[in-house]
């Protein structure tokens, strides 16, 4: 089968020719931390927060990609990790694009980040750890999802009976149970607006 297949990545518009047109440097911030840790809540207003900076972002949260183009897998270890390969997979066609990516996803494990990190390119891989003690994403719990968990309704539950790998090494850290949303969201504009502002 891979020899009737024939790329021609080479022969289409390249990301340098994108970036120049969208007027920034395209990158791919990955938010990853327990459930209700706040990762989804502050992508959705950096997104805002760079569109109205005239960046062009686009959000790729885990329960949207999972009612849509992963819709057909489940939570074992190997569907998560196939979980995670595709939208990798779809974060690097995002930056080939030109597109700052805000990719919002549990990926609990070091091992599953590093998959993603080797996929995307380890230059334009940003980790971002949205640090929150478990017992305050279990107050949050907006989804009732550790209670369940708690219950024995839902099994291999991150945090709970299934582990979470904190990164060793994050290109930035944000405490979201010490500072409110729009401090967390202007740490990581700070933080990413060297990086992405094409000159």
């Amino acid at each position: 089968m891979a020899d009737n297949i024939h790329p021609i990545f080479d022969r289409l518009l390249q990301r340098g020719d994108r970036e120049r047109r969208l007027g920034q440097r395209s990158k791919v911030l990955w938010f990853t931390g327990l459930s209700g840790s706040g990762k989804s809540t502050v992508a959705e207003h950096l997104e805002r927060r760079l569109y109205n900076e005239g960046y062009f972002a686009q959000v790729l949260d885990g329960d949207n990609i999972r009612s849509g183009i992963n819709n057909n897998l489940g939570f074992s270890p190997q569907d998560r990790r196939e979980n995670i390969r595709r939208i990798a997979e779809v974060a690097r066609l995002y930056l080939n694009s030109g597109i700052i990516t805000l990719n919002s996803f549990i990926s609990p494990t070091r091992q599953i980040r590093a998959m993603a990190r080797g996929i995307i390119g380890s230059e334009d891989f940003l980790e971002i750890f949205v640090n929150a003690p478990l017992e305050v994403c279990e107050e949050r719990d907006v989804k009732g999802l550790y209670q369940k968990a708690r219950a024995g309704a839902i099994k291999g539950f991150t945090g709970i009976d299934a582990p979470y790998e904190p990164p060793l090494r994050p290109a930035l850290e944000i405490r979201t149970h010490e500072q409110a949303l729009e401090a967390c969201v202007d740490q990581v504009f700070d933080f990413i607006a060297p990086i992405i502002r094409y000159e």
